[in-house]
C-alpha cells in the first residue's frame, strides 16, 4: 500500500480507501452486516487508512459498522472522513427520490447537529474530516454551511473540513474553492475514466489551493469492473437500477470502447485496478474510495496501490 499527504494540510492517507455507503444496507441491494465488517477489516488489514461514510448511508447504519470495526481493533491511524447535509433526520416521503426520503438541509444549526450525531455514532472525540455532502449551489452560497464548518474546528469538532462536490456540476462549483479555500482542506470529486469534467477546472483550483482531492465513484458504480454489459439489470432497492439504467449502460459501453486499448496493455491487471489506478494518476488526486462488500473486493481494489499511478 502507498501512502500520500491529502493536500496540503490534510492528514496522511492510503492511495485507495474503502468507501462506505454500500455497507450501510440501502440503495445496493442485500448486504450482510457480518461480510460487510470482514471487508472493513481486511482493507485495514491491507493498509487502507481511510474510511469514507457519511450520515445518510444507511441513515446512520454506515457509520455504526465502521465504529464497530474501530472498536474491535482501535482506530489507529485510520482517518474517517464522514458527511452531513443530507437530512433523513427530518425528511419524509414526499422527500424520496429513489434513496429513501432525504432532503438538502445546510442551516448552521443543521450541519452543527449533523456532526454531533455523527460523533456519537462514530464513538469519536472529533471527525477527522467533515465534508458537506454534494449540495446544491444554492446551498453553498449561504453562510450557514461554511460558518457551522469554521465554528465546528474551532471547537474541535472536526481536524479538517471539506466538501463532496456535487455530480455533473465540477466546473460550475469549482469556484467555491476561491472563495473558501482559506477553510477547506479536503474536496470529494467524482472522477474516473469515462467522466473527467474535473479536469478542466477544478482540479487547477485543487493544485493551485493545496486542496487534497478524494475520488469517488471510481469504478463508476462496479461499471469499470468490467462485470455489467448491456444486459445487466438491478434491483429496485438498488440505486444503479437508475445511474447504470440500460440507457446509461449503452452509453457508457459505448464510450469504454476507446480504453479498451488502455486495458490490454495490462494484460495482468483486473479492469478494475487499472481503472483505479488512472484515478490517482492526475496530480492533483490523492486518494480514490472504491466502494466494496466483500472482502475479495478490497483484496483486488487495495492491489491497485502498489501498482502505481499508470
Amino acid at each position: 500500500m502507498r501512502y500520500t499527504q491529502l493536500g496540503e494540510r490534510g492528514p496522511k492517507v492510503s492511495t485507495v480507501g474503502f468507501g462506505a455507503w454500500a455497507i450501510g444496507g440501502m440503495n445496493w441491494g442485500k448486504t450482510d452486516d457480518a461480510v460487510s465488517k470482514r471487508a472493513l477489516h481486511k482493507a485495514l488489514d491491507l493498509g487502507v487508512t481511510l474510511i469514507d461514510t457519511a450520515d445518510v448511508y444507511g441513515f446512520g447504519h454506515s457509520e455504526e459498522l465502521v465504529a464497530q470495526v474501530l472498536k474491535e481493533r482501535g482506530k489507529g491511524d485510520v482517518i474517517v472522513a464522514t458527511k452531513a447535509g443530507n437530512d433523513f433526520y427530518n425528511a419524509d416521503d414526499k422527500d424520496d427520490e429513489g434513496y429513501g426520503p432525504i432532503r438538502q438541509t445546510y442551516t448552521k444549526e443543521y450541519i452543527m447537529f449533523a456532526a454531533e450525531q455523527s460523533l456519537k455514532r462514530l464513538q469519536l472525540d472529533a471527525l477527522d474530516i467533515l465534508q458537506l455532502h454534494s449540495p446544491d449551489l444554492e446551498k453553498l452560497e449561504q453562510d450557514g454551511p461554511w460558518e457551522a464548518l469554521q465554528q465546528l474546528k474551532q471547537e474541535g469538532k472536526i481536524k479538517h473540513a471539506g466538501l463532496s462536490i456535487q455530480s455533473f456540476q465540477e466546473t460550475n462549483q469549482a469556484h467555491l474553492l476561491d472563495a473558501h479555500h482559506d477553510l477547506l482542506d479536503v474536496i470529494q470529486v467524482r472522477y474516473n475514466l469515462l467522466e473527467r469534467e474535473a479536469e478542466k477546472v477544478l482540479f487547477p483550483k485543487a493544485l493551485e489551493y493545496g486542496i487534497g482531492v478524494i475520488v469517488r465513484i471510481p469504478l463508476l458504480f462496479g461499471f469499470l469492473t468490467g462485470k455489467f454489459d448491456r444486459t445487466s439489470t438491478f434491483g429496485k432497492d438498488d440505486h444503479r437500477s437508475m445511474n447504470l439504467s440500460k440507457e446509461k449502460l449503452e452509453q457508457y459501453l459505448n464510450q469504454l470502447e476507446e480504453y479498451e486499448t488502455l486495458y490490454a496493455k495490462y494484460p495482468n491487471q483486473t479492469k478494475a485496478q487499472v481503472s483505479l489506478r488512472f484515478c490517482t494518476t492526475h496530480p492533483a488526486c490523492h486518494v480514490s474510495i472504491p466502494g466494496a462488500k466483500t472482502e475479495q473486493q478490497v483484496i483486488d481494489n487495495c492491489a491497485a496501490s502498489d501498482l502505481g499511478d499508470l
